[in-house]
């Protein structure tokens, strides 16, 4: 099996070379990045199996790059996950609106990032056996393709939307609380430091990505959500 390949973009030489030598000790091949356009240039020829991003960046700054990633094809299924120094609510919900798919705050533990890595690659690289789609009204979801049409039409999700989406279709009618979906292992493995407010966040855009079929997703009040429809 070839090895992942993983993006390390940030400005700060001894993070860059603390997570480098974390991830390599797991096996990890990396490419370290100091600013944007150098990692943006890398990406024409070659597409990373995971970047680690970080905020406050020179030139082109992290969101601004994310944004980017996620608006195009090519690169919009890649797995971000945000290393910054910006730790409030807001920070955090506007990194997983563009698209992150994980948000870690510094300063951190070397061992947590390398157990979110592990997550976050395990989550986008399982492929599931399925002879048919999962099908709710005009949703329809296959796990083998990664892939999600409404009414016919393709919709783009990021890894973590996609997981939510699936496991609400397999079980549909009935509540999973925030916690149930923070404790999922298929959504978070063996993550433990993930807001509620994540999950929130995660609807929302999972919402308004299915447009109309997105009020098929009910929010029951002080609990958390369900999914209705034949």
């Amino acid at each position: 099996m070839a090895e992942k390949v993983i993006a390390i973009v940030d400005d700060e030489e001894d993070i860059v070379e603390l997570v480098s030598h974390h991830l390599k000790r797991e096996g990890y091949r990396v490419k370290e990045f100091y600013n944007g356009r150098g990692f943006l240039s890398f990406l024409e020829s070659i597409i990373p199996d995971l970047v680690l991003l970080d905020i406050m960046l020179p030139g082109i700054d992290g969101l601004e790059i994310c944004r980017m990633l996620k608006s195009k094809n090519r690169t919009s299924k890649l797995p971000i996950i945000m290393l910054t120094a910006k730790a409030s609510e807001a920070d955090v919900v506007v990194g997983l609106e563009l698209g992150a798919d994980d948000y870690i705050v510094k300063p951190f533990s070397p061992r947590e990032l390398v157990a979110r890595v592990k997550s976050l690659l395990r989550r986008t690289g399982i492929k599931e056996v399925q002879d048919e789609n999962l099908k709710i009204g005009p949703i329809s979801l296959n796990p083998d393709k990664f892939d999600v049409k409404v009414n016919g039409n393709k919709i783009d999700l990021t890894t973590t939307e996609f997981k939510i989406l699936e496991a609400l279709i397999q079980r549909r009618g009935t509540v999973f609380t925030r916690d149930q979906l923070l404790k999922k292992k298929r959504l978070w493995g063996d993550d433990k430091l993930v807001y509620d407010r994540t999950i929130d966040v995660h609807i929302k855009n999972l919402r308004e990505k299915l447009g109309k079929a997105g009020n098929m997703i009910k929010t029951i009040r002080g609990i958390g959500y369900k999914l209705e429809g034949d």
